[in-house]
């Protein structure tokens, strides 16, 4: 059988100068619209995240797979985009913080996979200073492929006026269907619609129930704009060859076994990937409602991944089936892997950002406090006997435990801080977030380890 063919489809980087600019919003409102218009829409997010995620599956009807350089690997982004490319007519991927923020960048990412870069930028307070921005945007980094602009919150149709002809001649070029390769149109700021946030970003769409009304609205706006009028056709001039990549067959070592999973309100940060890895290492996943009160199904290894446990402490509390049944599972010595949100409720209380305590599960001795500001974020390794397992952190919580660490994990970047890693019989407990398709063995070992 000879080589596979590479698999051509129109991709868009949706980038920003710098967070809260839109990216969210316009990405999720391109995938609804073209998603309402029957193509098939696949969806990515730039960077370790679990909360955009959410809206774009919403508006794509397709499960939202994140893609990082460093967290996922060169030929693991490939092997994602290729498959996508496959089997799509749009592949949008949402950029992280601003273009040329964080190592790796998103800028990275569209440079060493020669996607265009379409620029969302929060017009709100500027007009001529708008075509700076582009400008900057556009020629700061040599080669960057480049798609046009987007402005967002535009004032009025003067003030669009404005902010399109502040875009300089060099950063238009006529492109084919007399739409400018620079200028993409704007999403005016009292359009009615706004993606809801909170403290770690935005509110999860399965909480609100007007949340597909919400993005209907986001798609209609875009429909009136040059960019959202491009049909099939005029997207292909952002046609981009993803090549096929060697599959790499993951070793059953999870055959026979059981891995329940918390899932709901608060505990819902869970990558789609990580759901897949456990999957091929021949895993059966079974899933349950702590906030809800149900109990531990029967199983052979417990995963509580993160999430809000402080939005859904007093539910938590109240959930003892929950807690007896969990007991029960360590006291047989049956292994357990808490990601933070997913570890919170495990110590002995939580005390809230207004200063209530809340006792917990007790399950591990100490107390987590909420904190007013982020207490760490970035990229995380952790040197296993298995070899690196990589990740990332992301708490607005510090943890006080006479606990000894079992191990910490390393930044991955010059300005982060180690994570503890607890450990007490068959529990294993962080503020680190695993990518379990970077060491599927390290994976594994999580839902193996047993004490008797």
């Amino acid at each position: 059988m000879g080589p596979v063919a590479a698999a051509s489809c129109p991709a868009l980087m949706v980038a920003a100068p710098a967070s809260g600019q839109g990216k969210t919003t316009v990405t999720a409102a391109l995938a609804r619209l073209h998603a309402r218009e029957g193509r098939r829409v696949r969806v990515f997010k730039c960077g370790p995240d679990f909360l955009d995620p959410h809206w774009h599956q919403l508006a794509s009807g397709h499960p939202v797979h994140n893609l990082d350089l460093w967290l996922n690997g060169e030929a693991d982004i490939r092997a994602r985009l290729h498959e996508a490319a496959s089997n799509s007519d749009l592949i949008l991927i949402e950029g992280v913080m601003g273009l040329f923020d964080g190592e790796p960048s998103a800028a990275d990412l569209a440079v060493k996979l020669g996607i265009p870069v379409l620029a969302v930028i929060d017009a709100g307070s500027m007009a001529g200073t708008f075509g700076a921005l582009v400008h900057g945007l556009r020629h700061y980094r040599p080669g960057l492929p480049w798609a046009g602009v987007l402005a967002n919150r535009v004032a009025s149709e003067g003030h669009e006026k404005m902010l399109q002809a502040s875009v300089r001649g060099e950063d238009l070029g006529a492109a084919p269907g007399g739409i400018d390769a620079g200028w993409l149109g704007g999403l005016r700021r009292d359009a009615g619609f706004a993606l809801p946030e909170r403290h770690l970003g935005l509110t999860v769409a399965s909480e609100l129930p007007d949340a597909l009304e919400r993005l209907d609205a986001l798609a209609d706006a875009m429909a009136a704009t040059p960019l959202g009028q491009l049909d099939s056709a005029g997207l292909q001039r952002w046609s981009v060859p993803f090549a096929a990549q060697a599959e790499r067959a993951l070793a059953p070592l999870l055959q026979g076994r059981t891995v329940a999973v918390a899932r709901d309100t608060a505990f819902c940060f869970t990558y789609p990937a990580n759901l897949d890895t456990l999957r091929a290492m021949g895993a059966e996943l079974v899933f349950f409602s702590p906030v809800a009160g149900e109990p531990v199904p029967d199983c052979d290894a417990v995963w509580l991944p993160g999430g809000y446990p402080e939005l859904h402490a007093p539910a938590l509390a109240a959930g003892t089936r929950c807690r007896e049944s969990l007991a029960a599972h360590i006291a047989f010595g049956k292994p357990v892997w808490a990601e933070c949100g997913g570890m919170m409720p495990l110590f002995d209380g939580l005390t809230l950002a207004d200063g209530t305590r809340v006792p917990m599960w007790g399950l591990l001795p100490g107390e987590v406090l909420m904190q007013p500001r982020l207490a760490a974020l970035g990229p995380q390794r952790w040197d296993t006997a298995q070899g690196e397992l990589r990740g990332h952190t992301f708490h607005y919580s510090l943890t006080e435990s006479p606990l000894a660490p079992v191990a910490h994990t390393a930044p991955g970047s010059r300005f982060g801080r180690p994570e503890a890693v607890y450990g007490q019989g068959p529990v294993r407990a962080s503020y680190f977030h695993a990518w379990f398709a970077s060491n599927p063995e390290a994976t594994a070992q999580l839902f193996l380890q047993e004490t008797a």
